[in-house]
């Protein structure tokens, strides 16, 4: 219960990685705010966590690119719990291309949601940190934000935007007692983008089965393996927490070796 009574909101929560945060942050003794674009994911998501948690749970639409929609889900979760402690960024999209013949309106997508969104959510909820003067922010970033990332432009400029934005929010809310601090995992090689997507486009691109796909990424960990949802909701946990309470603007990389800087 290392967050009792603290309230989080969490972007992107109706699966995945985003789900597993939030949950986590339940099972921590927060009350949170599952908050994404899909909202008929998120009430089966109710569906499965609200018996165990009830009143410590709230669901909420959210698209991350539009302002109106941001603000309406601080206010709400204002609202409903009174305060809002944490907020973890996490809602974000891939499209990759080669550069040549990738579509601008593509690219600008990747940034709206991974990085302007992430600003708009920074934005809307630093107002009700500042008048509590405490607050923690954690943007959930990607090793591609520290290295680049192979026909990946739009998905590695957003996210090492991200870290300067991370930066940058850090240097300005470090007097009103607010922390903000991104996370960089490595490839979550069992989540729905591996295994809905790329473990059938990289079989058939080069001709082997998913199982060698999935061998592949894991031999390029020193550590011999994929980024696991623990290993992300552990940081996030250790971040929103006061155990963390001198660190600020950070991007600490979860990706068992393979990056280290």
């Amino acid at each position: 219960m290392e967050l009792k009574g603290q309230v989080a909101v969490v972007t992107g929560a109706a699966q995945g990685l985003g789900e597993a945060i939030a949950y986590r942050l339940l099972r921590e003794g927060a009350k949170v705010v599952f908050a994404d674009i899909n909202f008929n994911r998120l009430t089966l998501v109710l569906e499965k966590y609200d018996l165990a948690f009830q009143d410590c749970i709230h669901i909420a639409q959210v698209d991350v690119t539009d302002e109106q929609s941001v603000q309406h889900l601080m206010e709400t979760t204002f609202s409903t719990f009174g305060k809002i402690d944490i907020l973890v960024s996490n809602a974000g999209i891939l499209i990759a291309g080669d550069t040549p013949t990738f579509d601008a309106a593509d690219w600008r997508k990747v940034i709206e949601v991974n990085l302007v969104g992430y600003f708009l959510c920074a934005k809307h909820v630093s107002k009700y940190m500042i008048e509590r003067k405490k607050g923690n922010i954690i943007q959930i970033n990607s090793k591609s934000g520290k290295v680049g990332s192979f026909k990946n432009t739009a998905y590695a400029a957003s996210k090492f935007g991200g870290i300067g934005l991370t930066q940058s929010l850090a240097l300005e809310f470090a007097p009103h007692g607010i922390r903000v601090n991104a996370i960089c995992p490595g490839n979550l090689l069992d989540s729905p983008l591996w295994m809905d997507s790329l473990y059938d486009q990289y079989a058939e691109k080069w001709g082997i089965s998913k199982e060698e796909v999935r061998k592949k990424y894991e031999e390029q960990v020193p550590m011999g393996r994929g980024c696991g949802y623990d290993d992300v909701a552990n940081l996030v946990v250790f971040l929103a927490s006061d155990r963390s309470s001198y660190i600020t603007g950070l991007a600490i990389n979860v990706t068992g070796g393979q990056v280290m800087w």
